[in-house]
């Protein structure tokens, strides 16, 4: 699968383009606001690419061994990607990454996060961004066996556990002592659109929360209630012991509950203090089973509309809602209040201090449409909290960011050219969206330097597809990286190892990939050299090209002496077709032997009729071809001839050669008595036709071989003297009679 570009107005397969060169896994291009995602697995290993703002694609940057066997993008918001990754040594939790600008380099945000399978069988991430406020989200974490409720103001950087309510819904003290005890919250999305979900915020309402969860050290799923937050997470209050679908009326001044039951119900409930008291209202006269509610668009929302059965075999009945006559008035001045948005008390959150206005609670009043829920909006003064671990850098228990240990802070200077610049990391960048000014901003800002000239070093050769297996006559790809060095000083020679080589005066014209045609088969060393003012570098590959194999015939004895040595060959063709791997199967075994040569000795110890199978590999084709062999302690042969007549009727294929060995068998049986078992004929390819008449003993008579072999040659006496006299006749077709004769031998 390739990924392709063109024009709508224009998209001709002469006017599509190929942004990226190489082949890309099936289904897995994501596009996404300002960036595109692609997957390519070779060798088993998934790499992922980014385009962002349609730009050349680059490599995405994980940590070195984080070796993802999944990944997902979660969000692409504010020009910065949350992606859940997968890793090697994880089965049900995915770890969550978060990208530079330009989505190339991730660094770690929060690990073990719990996922779980939607409807359709997709993988859901239990990660959950709260809407109205840049920066906070909420995860479920796996810790120890247990899931835990996780809540971030400076989107990753640090984490810590939901404080539960000081009270239950009835007043009583709430004993729960962090780190022992918290709030947790089930983070799903509904995917029925028609219901709230189990956890809700809505960007016009900001602050808001609502959530189903359980207080206890972990999340339940049982133990329920319904619980708000009206300062973006930092504290809540219970609102209901049972599960609840919560919508926002009218700017988040009103909220509406329904009761997510399996039973009917004609009832809802309405609060306009953000849940602290409600009002009971009934929505219908006779009991609704209800299957969702439609609230109308609109930030000034006072209508929704319920729908569902009156019971499991009626018609769907719509039910509207109109909440226009509970807000009496408009608002004015004296009906709102400012609230400060703080993290644990801290007033700056992702660089900026911001001050809201809402509606005091209690107050039912509608907004109007010029309503602005910001009052101040100022910048911060950087402090440590609004910088996260560069790529490559881990923060340790002194809240420093170290290089890792298989990081070479000097490998960012790898694309830098001699003359220019570029920027050298403190180990620490801003997190992106983050408003903070002066402060420590100049102290951990990534630095600009000059280039520094470089020898190559890290030079890797490969194919565009991974693949070290060509055909004949095909275009083979080369790419060569270099981790280190001068890109446009460094000259590039590359040898095929057919007796063509190329050469470059620097990189840029092998950045897309060198073509080559391989006009014969077998196994070449490729080799590409590096080198400028300051040193050099070498590398090799080992290119297997190869003629596909189309047909093999396996040449064995017809009948083998048991604990002898015979051969065994494998004809193919064509005979030209490069280096091939042959597997050898004798009998039942599980374990081939495999060689690279076509021929093998091979001994066989057990009496009786043994199968051997041989299968040829070359490229991407995989041939066989299958024989039996009669294999016994001892045995008589005598070459037979034919009368010409049969020559004339030889089409000199294999299966021709079968049947007519069985109708001269049957000859033979029929003239002479002896026993079916005890006779086997096998008619050699080409002409004149010839063929081999083995005189096998009866049946297994090691023990009394010498009486045994008296036997036998009493058998071949009585042979002998049928063919002796041409009394071993058949007929091949109507009117054409063929006879056997023993072939006599000259010198």
């Amino acid at each position: 699968t390739h990924y392709l570009t063109c024009r709508i107005q224009e998209c001709s397969e002469t006017k599509r383009s190929g942004p990226f060169s190489r082949s890309i896994d099936v289904s897995s291009l994501v596009v996404q606001d300002e960036y595109i995602f692609i997957q390519v697995t070779t060798g088993g290993r998934a790499t992922y690419y980014v385009s962002y703002r349609r730009e050349p694609f680059a490599q995405i940057k994980l940590p070195k061994y984080s070796l993802p066997k999944d990944m997902h993008i979660i969000s692409t918001d504010e020009n910065q990607v949350f992606a859940a990754v997968q890793e090697w040594n994880q089965n049900d939790t995915y770890n969550l990454y978060i990208s530079d600008t330009r989505g190339v380099y991730f660094t770690l945000a929060l690990e073990n996060v719990k996922s779980s399978r939607g409807l359709e069988g997709n993988i859901v991430i239990d990660l959950y961004e709260v809407a109205g406020i840049k920066g906070i989200f909420l995860a479920n974490r796996k810790i120890d066996d247990q899931i835990k409720t996780f809540i971030t103001y400076n989107k990753g950087r640090d984490w810590r556990l939901l404080q539960a309510p000081d009270t239950d819904l009835r007043g009583d003290p709430v004993l729960c002592q962090l780190p022992f005890c918290s709030l947790h919250l089930r983070l799903q999305l509904s995917e029925n659109p028609y219901t709230s979900g189990s956890i809700s915020s809505k960007e016009t309402a900001p602050g808001l929360l609502v959530a189903t969860g359980n207080i206890g050290s972990e999340l339940s799923y049982t133990d329920i209630g319904v619980f708000i937050s009206s300062d973006g997470g930092n504290s809540w209050r219970q609102i209901f012991e049972e599960e609840y679908n919560v919508w926002f009326l009218d700017w988040g001044g009103a909220l509406v509950a329904m009761k997510h039951t399996s039973v009917p119900i004609r009832h809802m409930w309405v609060s306009f203090d953000e849940g602290r008291s409600w009002t009971k209202y009934s929505f219908t006269s006779t009991p609704l089973f209800v299957d969702g509610s439609l609230v109308d668009p609109g930030i000034e929302t006072q209508i929704m509309t319920v729908f569902g059965h009156f019971s499991l075999r009626s018609e769907w009945q719509l039910v509207k809602v109109d909440y226009k006559s509970l807000f009496s008035r408009r608002c004015t001045k004296d009906d709102y209040q400012t609230w400060h948005l703080h993290n644990q008390g801290e007033p700056c959150v992702m660089g900026e201090r911001k001050i809201y206005k809402k509606r005091k609670p209690g107050a039912q009043c509608s907004l109007g449409r010029d309503y602005s829920q910001t009052v101040v909006s100022e910048p911060c003064v950087c402090a440590q909290g609004d910088f996260e671990c560069d790529y490559g850098y881990e923060r340790h228990s002194n809240n420093q960011c170290i290089p890792a240990f298989w990081f070479s802070p000097s490998s960012l200077s790898k694309d830098c050219n001699v003359g220019q610049n570029y920027w050298n990391s403190t180990g620490y960048r801003r997190i992106v969206s983050n408003n903070c000014t002066d402060g420590l901003r100049e102290k951990y800002m990534a630095k600009m330097e000059k280039c520094p000239g470089k020898a190559p070093r890290g030079l890797h050769i490969l194919t565009s597809d991974g693949k070290l297996v060509m055909e004949q006559g095909h275009n083979a790809t080369f790419i060569i990286l270099m981790e280190e060095g001068d890109l446009q000083r460094t000259n590039i020679q590359l040898d095929f190892g057919d007796g063509i080589a190329v050469s470059y005066a620097n990189f840029s014209p092998v950045e897309d990939g060198i073509r080559h045609v391989y006009k014969s088969a077998g196994i070449f060393q490729v080799t590409v050299y590096a080198e400028n003012s300051l040193g050099s570098d070498s590398a090799v590959l080992f290119l297997h090209v190869v003629c596909p194999v189309e047909h093999v015939h396996l040449s064995v004895p017809f009948v083998a002496i048991r604990n002898k040595d015979v051969n065994l060959t494998a004809v193919v063709w064509p005979s030209q077709a490069g280096t091939l791997t042959y597997f050898w199967w004798f009998g039942n075994s599980t374990k081939p032997l495999i060689t690279l040569e076509s021929s093998i000795s091979y001994m066989f110890t057990v009496e009786g009729m043994n199968t051997v199978t041989v299968q040829v590999a070359g490229g991407n084709t995989l041939i066989q071809d299958t024989k039996e062999i009669a294999v016994h302690e001892y045995f008589q042969s005598q070459l037979l001839s034919f009368s010409p007549n049969l020559d004339y009727h030889n089409p000199d294929i294999p299966e021709w050669r079968q049947d007519v060995g069985k109708v001269i068998k049957r000859a033979l049986v029929q003239v002479t008595g002896i026993p079916d078992e005890q006779i086997l004929v096998a008619v050699f390819p080409g002409l004149p036709t010839s063929a081999e008449l083995f005189i096998l003993p009866y049946k297994n008579t090691t023990e009394r071989r010498k009486s045994s072999e008296a036997d036998l040659e009493q058998v071949v006496g009585i042979l002998f003297n049928a063919l002796n006299q041409n009394l071993v006749q058949f007929e091949l077709k109507p009117g054409v009679e063929v006879v056997v004769y023993v072939t006599q031998l000259t010198l």
